[in-house]
């Protein structure tokens, strides 16, 4: 018999040793020669004893249960279909063999995710302050204002710096005549209304700051959350006359300081 030179502290236990014998000598583990897994197990012990080791009482156990095993073996069986005696044994060890094998497999794991703390899920409270119905016709047309804005400024960045200083200055009192005139029209206007018709970027601003010399000076106002224009224009700020605008005794020359200060 090939002499052994494992060393105890190889091994975690006695069903470490006996899988190690057992793969040493190639046998099936659901058919173990208990005779000879007997014999390397107690040479085992037996030369751990004369290097005087201190032997753990757990090997010790086992290799009285391999004894016993081994007797059971050598007597007939009173019935042919009572239990293997190396069942309990065998049984042992596949989940021992199965163990080994998953901690070959999480330990890289371990080395991997060991260093990890575990977040608790924050809770997302709803949101409740938007309260504003989700209308298809309004989604879509605030999405058409964004394809237009883009569109719209596309077309300035493209425009030459040359060009627009090089083009007549556009006069702001013009385009304060044009939004009156637009309003007179018709009740309800947008900043976007006013614009449509815009030719060039000046053009665009002058008539901004046309709405804003209006706003400033309350002949126009602002309408917001009306309920008699939110089927039409949602969301949006919407200019209309102010019907109660009376004209101040210096409106004159502040006409006169839009005309003359007023330009792009």
């Amino acid at each position: 018999m090939e002499s052994i030179t494992y060393r105890l502290d190889q091994f975690e236990g006695p069903l470490d040793l006996l899988l190690t014998l057992i793969h040493k000598n190639k046998v099936n583990i659901e058919d173990i020669p208990i005779s000879l897994i007997c014999d390397q197990y107690m040479q085992y012990i037996t030369e751990a004893q004369q290097m005087d080791m201190d032997i753990a009482s757990e090997f010790i156990v086992m290799a009285s249960d391999l004894m016993l095993i081994k007797s059971k073996l050598l007597l007939p069986r009173e019935k042919e279909d009572e239990e293997d005696p190396r069942k309990t044994l065998t049984d042992a060890l596949l989940r021992y063999q199965q163990a080994k094998d998953a901690s070959a497999k999480m330990h890289p794991l371990y080395a991997l995710f060991s260093g990890r703390q575990i977040k608790d899920t924050d809770e997302i409270t709803v949101d409740r302050t938007f309260v504003a119905d989700q209308d298809i016709e309004a989604l879509y047309r605030a999405m058409r204002r964004i394809v237009d804005f883009n569109d719209a400024m596309d077309k300035a960045h493209k425009t030459a710096f040359t060009p627009m200083i090089a083009k007549p200055i556009v006069p702001v009192e013009h385009k304060i005549l044009q939004i009156m005139t637009r309003l007179t029209s018709n009740r309800y206007q947008t900043l976007e209304d006013f614009v449509s018709d815009s030719i060039s970027l000046p053009d665009m601003i002058a008539i901004f700051i046309g709405v804003l010399e209006l706003v400033k000076t309350k002949r126009i106002l602002l309408v917001e959350n009306d309920e008699d224009i939110s089927d039409n224009y949602g969301l949006e700020t919407v200019f209309t006359l102010n019907e109660n605008y009376v004209p101040e005794d210096n409106e004159d020359n502040k006409e006169d300081e839009v005309t003359e200060d007023g330009r792009n």
